[in-house]
């Protein structure tokens, strides 16, 4: 956005991304309760603080350097200028009475777009820990949350969106994140679980989900705030913002369908927890999609993602890493599909008026995401392992076993989620302690 244009911004574009923003950041919140409840009581406080903390970190980071680095001048299609906008310089101002107006990108004020931006690293970085749940030691999460979002996410974005190679010379659609957060978060998460190790027990103890009801709550305020997340991503209230509304909300339907189809199927039974990571599958999925299909395609990418990621999850078995709550299955596996299928799916009707193999478009769509897509995971993973190797060899990585024992609420932050000693008593057992 280097030499924004100064003027008056659109009210209704501006008030549209304000809440586009808010709606964005309130997925923070939700990812915590939805990985807080599928995890032990004992590390629920670790898991929703590993969510927390992204939203401290990466804000102090991206006012900084990391809007620079990705919305600034670019510099060899790889990263933008990490000084042109350092602490937001220019871009708060023009508001004197003799003001020509404030710094815009199209229609909106220039801290808008800011802002709608830092959400999404925000929620990329969150969504990584998923992979290591219960194990991993809480500064070495802050640690590995600061070096990845600046060498990986922030040049990612600028890849995708700022002006980079992936966005302008490859020519790879992704309007909302199927590349830059989805696939780029899974990525990482895969090299995390793999150097940080599996969970004492792992796979024969089971670990089951300490509070589903948590989940199901993550997952219905993750499906609001994906509003925000790809209808926003149209940068004005316009009607591809409500194209993308709706392609959004059809493909997370079909993808909760599907996974619950695939559950009945293969275990004989659907359930929440299948239901719950059916939504977040489909909402991945249609991400980098949803300005390039029409219904139908929204439609076959959800229901695709939906029994695709249904099956995926249980790959960590068959390979022997422990992604503790899914992350590969859900967010790597589904950013891809999303990702690819645009190549297959994508129609002219649609606002990206690009036609994809199905509707005669040839593989020409279809290679540049897969070179996108495969770009982006290799980088990720690579950076992201020797991030976590660094980090392993200097302050550790990994909760030591007495630790990982007790949990990491009360080892970690000194807290218990649930007083157990003040529940579970009877009338008969508190009148016998009174008298």
């Amino acid at each position: 956005m280097a030499g924004a244009e100064i003027g008056t911004p659109d009210s209704g574009d501006t008030a549209w991304m304000l809440t586009s923003a808010a709606l964005v950041l309130l997925m923070t919140p939700g990812l915590a309760f939805f990985y807080g409840g599928m995890v032990r009581s004992k590390n629920v406080l670790n898991m929703i603080m590993m969510s927390v903390s992204a939203m401290g970190v990466v804000t102090v980071l991206w006012v900084l350097y990391g809007y620079s680095m990705a919305f600034g001048t670019d510099k060899g299609s790889l990263i933008g200028d990490p000084g042109e906008y350092f602490g937001l310089r220019t871009l708060i101002s023009g508001f004197g009475d003799d003001s020509p107006g404030v710094p815009l990108v199209d229609t909106i004020p220039a801290t808008a777009f800011v802002a709608f931006q830092l959400m999404f690293a925000i929620i990329t970085v969150a969504l990584i820990s998923g992979a290591v749940a219960d194990r991993m030691k809480f500064s070495a999460w802050l640690l590995f949350a600061a070096i990845w979002v600046t060498v990986v996410y922030f040049p990612v974005a600028h890849w995708v969106w700022g002006g980079g190679w992936i966005g302008e010379k490859l020519g790879a659609i992704d309007f909302a994140g199927g590349t830059a957060v989805h696939i780029n978060s899974g990525a990482a998460a895969l090299a995390l679980a793999l150097i940080i190790g599996k969970r004492k027990g792992w796979p024969t103890t089971p670990f089951r989900p300490h509070n589903l009801p948590f989940v199901m709550l993550g997952a219905a305020l993750l499906w609001f705030g994906w509003f925000g997340f790809n209808a926003g991503s149209a940068g004005a209230a316009d009607g591809v913002a409500a194209a993308t509304f709706i392609t959004t909300v059809v493909a997370t339907a079909a993808a909760m369908l599907a996974w619950l189809l695939v559950e009945k199927i293969r275990d004989g039974k659907p359930t929440s927890l299948g239901g719950a990571s059916g939504i977040v599958a489909g909402l991945v999925a249609i991400t980098p999609a949803c300005s390039s299909v029409n219904i139908l395609g929204a439609l076959a990418i959800g229901a695709i993602a939906g029994a695709v990621c249904a099956v995926a999850v249980s790959l960590k078995y068959k390979f022997g890493y422990d992604d503790s709550l899914d992350v590969v299955g859900i967010h790597l596996v589904g950013g891809v599909i999303g990702t690819v299928l645009i190549g297959i799916f994508a129609t002219v009707e649609a606002p990206e008026g690009v036609q994809g193999l199905f509707y005669g478009g040839g593989i020409d769509l279809l290679w540049r995401q897969t070179v996108g897509a495969v770009a982006v995971l290799a980088y990720s993973f690579i950076v992201a392992a020797v991030i976590a190797l660094v980090i392993k060899k200097t302050i550790g990585i990994r909760a030591d076993a007495e630790a990982e024992a007790t949990g990491l609420d009360e080892s970690e932050h000194a807290e218990t989620a649930y007083d157990l000693a003040a529940v579970g008593g009877t009338a008969r057992t508190t009148a016998v302690k009174e008298a």
